[in-house]
């Protein structure tokens, strides 16, 4: 996200535990409340219970089963803190006229992100199913994405306030009120319909998907032909006074040229950052798998042939596109994907921790951890040929431009192993993740490679959840890797 802040741990993880274990009630760290535990080597540092915002007895029950089947206390730990994180600290639920609405904050940002809400609730679905309350939980997520995209589709963050004017508001672009940034991402819309569309085959249930849901999937459409450019540059345009490069657009604000191939520009990353070269590759394969989710939707649930039409007529020109323009043919990896394209014939080799990201295409429904070109892109992701891939004393993985050089983002190792076939791989990052929370029990942004008590954003509920997603992941289908301690 923008505007990170920098956190250092100001104690050791000796320090922290021992005067966690003798705390007495009340005594935070950072946003989380800290409570005396009968083990003084795990401290509860889970916000207390009459302090939560939203309380899911499946989520509760899940926990239990994970805390029964993980014989590694540490990762026990680490997962009843950060797998109901979301919900415990940034969901606000309403319920108005038999219709849900839930506003969700990223964290230590008031903001929602489309992003952030799709992913931060994403882990419960499954759970849905056993538990009502939460179904409509998500259901008001979806509800006020609706509307949040209606409010304008170029938009990636959004106040609960419709009046309220934030920090960026004399941003270079067309701001209103409700907006908290205004940077266009493709992948904030193919989120939207990613969290739509896995709810729907969840539960069965279309009620989300009125009128004014169709209105904004037409926008999601609309807004992603404007932004292939085949006859102008569109409307959308973003400039920014700030000291960081990445965090505004080079030149008149349209970003720098492309060639209009077919593929659709994301002037910004998932992280915020402006783009080098606009044909943001892994959002582009994002968007083939939501608009062929976004036809299906529209024939089973709101028919309307023409528009089915439309959605899958652009993610097959998309999808033919990224395999004309988006692979190089490496010296040393062979034909893999870019990250960054432009259609002139230039690519930017490197990998960037937000999701979508190169090896997060499995995960996301673009292809098989199998496909050959995935394969190459995934060994140069993931070595020191990726300017990107750092490695240190306190572990090794993907950082960003986002937290400058040196800087490991816990979410690349933890959809690393989402996305891995190999058990020995799966454990690796695990084992990371496990040693690198810096003491405080939750996931962060990024630490250093060197030092994992030097960390950026010490509530990120977006690192929280997804962390809880690859443990429950594992117990799941693979309980052996934890059936020992790590």
């Amino acid at each position: 996200m923008t505007n990170h802040g920098n956190y250092q741990l100001p104690m050791n993880r000796r320090q922290f535990l021992q005067q966690s274990a003798v705390a007495s009630a009340g005594i935070t760290l950072g946003s989380h409340a800290v409570f005396a535990n009968s083990d003084p080597s795990f401290p509860t540092v889970r916000v207390a219970p009459d302090k939560r915002n939203f309380t899911s007895a499946a989520v509760e029950r899940a926990i239990e089963r994970v805390k029964k089947t993980v014989k590694d206390p540490e990762l026990a730990w680490l997962f009843e803190n950060c797998f109901p994180n979301t919900l415990d600290t940034t969901v606000q639920f309403s319920e108005t006229g038999g219709k849900p609405d839930t506003f969700v904050i990223t964290g230590d940002i008031d903001a929602m992100w489309l992003r952030d809400s799709t992913a931060q609730v994403w882990p419960y679905l499954p759970l849905t199913k056993e538990d009502e309350p939460l179904r409509k939980l998500i259901a008001g997520v979806i509800r006020r994405q609706t509307q949040c995209i209606r409010l304008d589709p170029y938009a990636n963050a959004f106040y609960s306030d419709p009046t309220k004017e934030g920090e960026w508001k004399k941003d270079i672009t067309a701001m209103k009120p409700g907006l908290h940034e205004r940077k266009w991402e493709l992948d904030s819309l193919c989120y939207a319909i990613r969290l739509a569309y896995h709810y729907w085959q969840t539960t069965g249930d279309t009620s989300p998907f009125d009128a004014d849901w169709a209105d904004a999937m037409r926008l999601v459409v609309k807004t992603c032909r404007e932004q292939q450019r085949k006859t102008d540059r569109g409307p959308y345009k973003f400039g920014r006074t700030t000291a960081w490069s990445t965090d505004t657009v080079p030149g008149d604000g349209y970003g720098n040229p492309t060639r209009p191939v077919g593929l659709i520009h994301s002037i910004f990353r998932p992280s915020d950052d402006a783009t080098v070269f606009p044909f943001l590759v892994p959002s582009n394969w994002f968007a083939v798998v939501s608009l062929r989710q976004l036809a299906t939707m529209t024939d089973k649930i709101r028919p309307d042939a023409a528009f089915a039409k439309e959605c899958r007529a652009l993610a097959d020109e998309v999808e033919k596109a990224l395999k004309q323009y988006a692979i190089y043919t490496h010296p040393k990896y062979g034909r893999m994907y870019a990250l960054e394209v432009d259609g002139f014939g230039n690519h930017l080799l490197q990998d960037d921790a937000n999701v979508p990201n190169l090896i997060s295409l499995p995960y996301l429904g673009a292809m098989p951890a199998s496909d050959p070109i995935y394969r190459n892109t995934r060994r140069f992701s993931l070595s020191a040929d990726n300017p990107y891939y750092f490695k240190g004393k306190a572990a090794e993985g993907i950082g960003s431009p986002h937290t400058l050089v040196d800087n490991i983002w816990t979410m690349s190792l933890t959809m690393r192993a989402l996305t891995s076939t190999d058990d020995q791989e799966i454990l690796a990052q695990l084992r990371q993740l496990k040693k690198t929370h810096a003491g405080t029990g939750f996931m962060h942004e990024s630490f250093d490679k060197d030092d994992p008590a030097k960390f950026t954003r010490k509530w990120f509920a977006w690192a929280n959840t997804l962390f809880g997603e690859l443990v429950l992941k594992v117990v799941n289908e693979k309980p052996q890797l934890v059936s020992k301690p790590l």
